[in-house]
């Protein structure tokens, strides 16, 4: 039995690579196993019986890089790992919410046992589903009005209908979608509920957070506060006697954007008298005409302190991404770079930042991680992380090294050393390429490959005029040390 968390990595390219797989991870604590996020072909790369063998699942949001395979889950569980057997998941509520209304045309409807009639098959009867976040204590729901008409309102959880003064529903006229506008009590302002407030706000949420204590001792939370992506969207916590793991989902991470979130106070737009707005129930427009702060200094607080003594995979992109954390704005976070690890990536991206990659495996131990390879356990110490089609390498600072670290508008790139950079150069490196954990000098020659082998060994295979020759070769990593040459 290994102490600690171990982490694969069944995906972590965002939803346009040219790679594919998409995000998901398989977790591993004691004899458990849960799936967070199901954005990565899972049929694929763990076979029916591992999945059969899964303890449970957990989504963080319902973009399909995220829950792509969900529905064939809940399906295979129903139909083919065991009669009648449910899936179990967890998720926030409102994540759940969003994630039946998507499973929808998928999974409510089918043929009876006779293949006579269609029926109509609750969400309830695939998925076991437990929540994890607390239950916010206003909700919009459909009220029967009579005469088989329905109108929305906003409820308290025990039924009782939330006068105007305190919330409303506004419809977009883009989507037709009602969002909740909520006067709050401390601010006196107009905000939006499921923005403003941290999960740990008595104002909007319950008391309960909801935490899922797993039979083996360890505990899974959802985080809300620093998580910032545009849809119903939680980050997920799992601590076990001695490890905080934190998956950060998709989200952006700036400091003086969070800051603004909180601290600016904005003007409505109103498109009605105040008189006829503070009594209206039920508005028509764009939510954000209303809406006169978007966090709650609690939330920025709380956001800001979300990732202290916690090992966090975060996503990351570049360039202006607006709805995930653009890697030339790291420093501007509140992460720490040794306890992180990077996901959700470019097919291309150079980060001094360590990088996950599909099927590598982490070990959690403490506040520390570690790469698992062939049994053995290895720090992330490389001064640079490169991929690039498909291909994942490492490089080591060298006064002599073949490669050339620059930086431009923020981003890192990498050039031979006889190039002009295109940028800053910043140092040379050495590179090696990792094969399954392990480094191998990088090639030049297009008519060489690196090759691993049944028998677990690297062989570096050479194209020749007269045919291919192949030789087995050592692994660098244990070697190699952050910051020099080996």
């Amino acid at each position: 039995m290994t102490d600690g968390i171990t982490v694969r990595i069944l995906g972590d390219f965002g939803p346009f690579s040219k790679l594919g797989k998409s995000i998901a991870y398989q977790i591993t604590i004691r004899e458990s196993t849960y799936i967070i996020d199901c954005g990565a072909p899972l049929f694929q790369q763990l076979g029916s019986r591992r999945l059969r063998e899964i303890s449970g699942l957990i989504i963080t949001h319902c973009h399909d890089d995220h829950k792509r395979w969900f529905t064939d889950l809940a399906l295979f569980n129903m139909y083919e790992a065991g009669a009648g057997r449910r899936i179990f998941y967890l998720a926030s509520e409102d994540v759940h919410d969003e994630l039946i209304r998507a499973s929808g045309p998928a999974l409510d409807r089918s043929l009876s046992s006779d293949s006579k009639n269609i029926i109509d098959i609750p969400c309830e009867q695939y998925t076991d589903y437990r929540i994890i976040g607390p239950r916010a204590r206003y909700r919009i729901v459909h009220v029967d009005e009579g005469m088989g008409k329905t109108g929305l309102y906003i409820t308290d959880r025990a039924g009782n209908i939330v006068p105007p003064d305190i919330a409303k529903i506004v419809i977009s006229e883009k989507t037709k979608r009602p969002r909740m506008l909520f006067k709050d009590p401390d601010y006196r302002e107009w905000v939006e509920p499921e923005s403003f407030y941290p999960f740990s706000s008595p104002v909007f949420y319950e008391d309960d957070k909801n935490i899922y204590h797993a039979p083996e001792g360890f505990a899974i939370e959802a985080l809300k506060a620093p998580v910032w992506h545009g849809i119903p969207c939680t980050g997920i916590k799992i601590t076990t006697g001695g490890e905080t793991l934190i998956f950060s989902s998709d989200t952006v991470h700036d400091k003086d954007l969070w800051r603004q979130l909180y601290t600016e106070k904005r003007t409505q737009r109103l498109k009605m008298s105040k008189k006829e707005f503070e009594s209206a129930a039920v508005i028509y427009g764009d939510i954000n005409d209303y809406i006169e702060r978007i966090w709650s200094e609690e939330r920025y607080r709380e956001a800001s302190t979300a990732f202290n003594d916690a090992v966090v995979i975060h996503d990351v992109s570049a360039g202006n991404s607006i709805v995930h954390t653009d890697y030339e704005k790291l420093n501007n976070t509140f992460l720490e770079k040794d306890y992180v690890l990077l996901t959700h990536s470019l097919d291309r991206i150079t980060s001094e930042w360590a990088l996950c990659d599909r099927d590598k495996v982490f070990l959690i131990r403490g506040k520390s991680f570690f790469e698992v390879v062939g049994g053995e356990l290895y720090p992330m110490n490389a001064d640079i992380y490169h991929k690039e089609a498909g291909r994942y390498y490492v490089g080591y600072r060298n006064e002599k090294g073949r490669y050339t670290v620059y930086e431009k508008n923020g981003l890192l790139g990498l050039c031979r050393a006889e190039e002009d950079a295109p940028g800053k150069v910043l140092y040379r490196v050495e590179m090696y390429e990792d094969i399954s954990g392990r480094y191998l000098p990088k090639l030049e020659d297009k008519d060489s490959f690196y090759m691993e082998r049944p028998d677990g060994r690297i062989e570096l295979v050479e194209f020749t005029d007269e045919g291919s020759m192949g030789r087995i070769v050592e692994d660098c990593r244990a070697g190699l040390l952050k910051g020099g040459a080996p």
